[in-house]
């Protein structure tokens, strides 16, 4: 038995230290990224694409993140979490050295490279974590891990657009590798304390690709988990992907005002998220949650589609706020559900989910991004994910049972 498995549950404390450690790497991971959107109009002009067709930079993070987070829970096993997060950073500085280089190539290989670590967050975050966890703060502790990807969101709107307009955006890009080999370096004072349960003769590659796939056979309750977790997310990254485009060619903002709209949508995502955990260790169930969640996103997208000169700028600033806490804030309960039914192989369920939200950010933005350039026009493409996200909604609401570790 390990250390861990020694202790009893009811005796672990709060894991301040590894909550800080998986909570950076995922901020800083998901800042790189997120940095694109933010700007987009500014790189589409640099690089004389349309701006909607950032939305393939993020497809292309998260399409090849699906390979990572399948494969990464073996790599955890192996090396260690606390390592395999030290190659997700080391991911992310050669994504945002490829990508300051300036051309479509080097960004399409930048997006490629973050993308080959970037879905290994959510498994390794929760190797660390769950077993160091009190049942009664699970939800909590896991909502507030996945504050790093609205925190990196905040960062990237906060930071990326001054940097830009004084630095430009490649400069900018290359001021974010100080802080992400400082997180590198740090990590490696605490792996030999935190790795100790790694397995030095794990096999990687013998069962295949698809072999976590296998839990959803083996544990039905999750199969309507995996279509929320897929259209959940790509409407989150509908909003993040195009919201800055959105605003500044249908609504009359300027660059300024758009990343100040977005960095709400995700300043409501870091605030609701461990609320959300708070309320479903104390008084509701995660599904419950879930579902509600999905109701109130659906009609924030329908009326974020109808955006326009008229509109006042607080009412879309307030809901960019909703739309941000529900689409932005459902994360950590979706990950402690996945980490609660996947059971002892946690991990796996863990990177399971992570490859099937990352699927919908794939495709949804993708299709998003077509459908806008098509049609010239937001509202369909807002209507249609937004109905798909009150039906999953509406799924688990049917579902019966509590969520309970």
């Amino acid at each position: 038995m390990t250390r861990l498995a020694d202790q009893t549950r009811e005796n672990l404390k709060f894991p301040v230290l590894p909550l800080i450690a998986t909570l950076a790497t995922q901020s800083l991971a998901t800042m790189a990224a997120y940095s694109f959107p933010v700007v987009a109009p500014v790189i589409a002009e640099d690089l004389q694409v349309p701006g909607t067709l950032v939305g393939f930079f993020i497809s292309t993070v998260y399409g090849v993140g699906i390979i990572s987070a399948l494969l990464s829970p073996r790599f955890i096993r192996r090396f260690g979490a606390v390592r395999v997060s030290q190659l997700v950073l080391i991911a992310t500085l050669a994504m945002l050295v490829a990508c300051s280089v300036g051309s479509v190539v080097s960004v399409v290989i930048g997006a490629a490279l973050l993308g080959l670590a970037y879905g290994a967050t959510a498994p390794a975050s929760a190797h660390l974590l769950v077993p160091r966890t009190p049942p009664h703060v699970m939800n909590l502790v896991l909502s507030i891990r996945q504050i790093g990807v609205p925190l990196g969101g905040v960062l990237a709107g906060l930071i990326m657009v001054p940097m830009t307009l004084s630095l430009g955006w490649q400069t900018a890009l290359l001021w974010q590798t100080v802080p992400v080999l400082a997180a590198v370096l740090l990590l490696e004072c605490a792996r030999r304390g935190w790795d100790f349960d790694r397995d030095p003769t794990r096999q990687i590659l013998s069962k295949g690709l698809f072999a976590p796939v296998q839990i959803l056979f083996d544990r039905p309750e999750l199969r309507r988990l995996s279509f929320v977790s897929f259209v959940y997310s790509g409407l989150q990254l509908c909003f993040i992907a195009f919201l800055t485009v959105h605003l500044t060619s249908k609504t009359g903002f300027n660059l300024v005002q758009a990343g100040w709209a977005l960095a709400v949508y995700q300043l409501a995502a870091v605030v609701s998220r461990p609320i959300w955990g708070w309320l479903a260790d104390k008084w509701l169930s995660a599904k419950l949650l879930l579902a509600w969640q999905g109701f109130i996103m659906g009609g924030a997208a329908v009326l974020t589609g109808q955006f326009g000169m008229s509109w006042a700028p607080w009412v879309i600033l307030v809901l960019c706020a909703i739309a941000g806490a529900t689409a932005s804030g459902f994360t950590g309960l979706a990950y402690a559900e996945w980490a609660r039914l996947g059971g002892a192989q946690r991990t796996e369920a863990t990177g399971l989910g992570s490859g099937l939200m990352f699927a919908g950010v794939l495709l949804l933005p993708s299709l998003f991004s077509v459908a806008v350039t098509y049609f010239d026009d937001f509202s369909m493409p807002y209507g249609v994910v937004g109905g798909l996200a009150a039906l999953a909604g509406w799924l688990l609401w049917r579902q019966k049972g509590e969520s309970t570790y």
